[in-house]
């Protein structure tokens, strides 16, 4: 394109000369003819390289939907995972494919700059850089955006340990850990990247006193207490600044073992029941659980510490004993 435009600029300057009455000499009637076809030739080209712009952010569109459902799987199976149920929870598939839509997305960013200086040099009627350009960036900063926010995550939930090898049940004055990970591995080098950190927890609503599973009236009991840690991370690169946010599954704080077994019961009702991490206080009114879904778990509980899960014959007695 720039070649097209400095050779059409050449004959501009060269052959047209409007302050001079030549229009019935044939020579210069043909240089206008060729310079008008140069003219529309370089019409063609501009809207031609946008419309293939066009399309290459429809398909990144399409494969963002394809790259939220594998998140989205991806999270279903950590959750699942902290709960005791098999699974591979491997996020290097995922980092490569986040990492080369964000070079793709990076590039077209960068085309979309130089393709911005054109018309600073040639410009004209109905130019399709100055009437498309401004539209296909904002649609490129949108998918980026999303893009980058959707690659920040918790890919080690908090875990203590030695807390009888369960996530997400942490003691007071004892060593955690948690890891995030940013799964686009593209940032400027000379941008030093440092998450972070906020522990905090759920209060419920001061206007009307909860109801602690449909029964006491007043504050949470401690094992109900659910607390979250959210990550914060300021990101640049190649001009773009973000502020990026992810957040743990909430987990519960005891401190001493006798509440582990009410605490690791709050953690699987909540993740069997919910998928929001902010939902509003889930205990103020925590909702039922089918049986069928509490038989998965409860044999996910089995699995992960004897190897195998409960049989058929192990969760009609425990049916039995529970609901009669």
């Amino acid at each position: 394109l720039e070649d097209l435009q400095d050779a059409f600029d050449f004959c501009y300057k060269v052959h047209y000369q409007p302050a001079e009455n030549r229009n019935n000499d044939p020579t210069y009637i043909q240089e206008l003819q060729t310079l008008q076809a140069k003219l529309q030739h370089l019409d063609r080209q501009r809207r031609e390289v946008l419309a293939q712009m066009q399309q290459l952010l429809g398909r990144s569109e399409t494969l963002q939907e394809l790259l939220r459902e594998e998140l989205g799987g991806w999270r279903l199976r950590q959750q699942r995972l902290c709960l005791g149920a098999p699974g591979d929870t491997n996020l290097r598939p995922l980092e490569t494919w986040f990492t080369e839509l964000g070079q793709g997305l990076f590039q077209l960013r960068q085309l979309l700059r130089a393709l911005n200086d054109l018309p600073q040099k040639v410009t004209y009627e109905r130019d399709p850089l100055v009437a498309e350009t401004p539209l296909l960036e904002q649609r490129l900063q949108e998918q980026l955006t999303h893009l980058l926010k959707s690659a920040f995550v918790v890919e080690q939930q908090p875990s203590t340990p030695n807390t009888m090898k369960r996530p997400l049940v942490l003691r007071t004055a004892s060593k955690f850990s948690a890891r995030a990970r940013l799964l686009v591995r593209l940032h400027d080098r000379n941008h030093h990247m440092e998450a972070r950190i906020h522990i905090d927890r759920w209060d419920p609503p001061p206007e009307t006193p909860p109801t602690t599973r449909g029964v006491q009236q007043g504050p949470l009991v401690v094992t109900e207490e659910l607390h979250l840690i959210t990550f914060t991370l300021a990101y640049a690169y190649c001009g773009l600044e973000l502020e990026l946010e992810t957040t743990t599954l909430p987990f519960v704080i005891i401190s001493n073992n006798s509440q582990f077994s009410s605490a690791w019961a709050s953690i699987l009702w909540f993740n069997m029941l919910s998928s929001d991490p902010k939902a509003s206080p889930f205990f103020s009114s925590p909702p039922l659980a089918p049986w069928p879904l509490l038989a998965e778990v409860l044999s996910w509980q089995f699995q992960s510490v004897a190897e195998r899960g409960l049989s058929r014959d192990n969760l009609l007695m425990l049916a039995e004993k529970l609901l009669g």
